[in-house]
């Protein structure tokens, strides 16, 4: 299957030697995203809200490549503090359908982010 790459301006531009996405076949691979505004680069203050434009940064990338939450069946997800785990959670949560993806929670060395997650999603492509 060939790789192919995923950019949409809904998320920030990738600042390093990745890409924000890739759709291999059936599945979408998302970067790890954390919680900057794709126009203005700013990080969003606290947990919460950082989370929120995190996740608004994941789903900008699925939906480029065809997927939604609903298609998302792995999240790896790192804290920079884990006792922000439960607001963090919270707002997680919101943002997926049920049944909920497998997911991995790790405290991470984050320089400046408090959250950032990647995620995999199986999205068939439609004939």
């Amino acid at each position: 299957m060939k790789k192919q790459a995923i950019l949409t301006d809904g998320a920030p531009l990738p600042v390093g030697a990745y890409s924000q996405g890739l759709r291999v076949g059936d599945f979408v691979y998302v970067s790890g995203q954390v919680g900057r505004h794709p126009v203005t680069g700013e990080l969003a203050e606290g947990i919460k809200e950082q989370t929120v434009r995190t996740l608004e940064n994941v789903l900008a990338i699925l939906q480029a490549g065809g997927a939604t939450f609903e298609d998302v069946v792995k999240s790896t997800v790192h804290l920079k503090d884990m006792t922000d785990f439960v607001p963090f959670n919270e707002v997680y949560d919101s943002y997926f359908p049920d049944p909920k993806p497998v997911r991995t929670t790790v405290g991470s060395y984050l320089p400046k982010a408090l959250v950032e997650i990647d995620v995999v999603a199986y999205a068939p492509i439609q004939n």
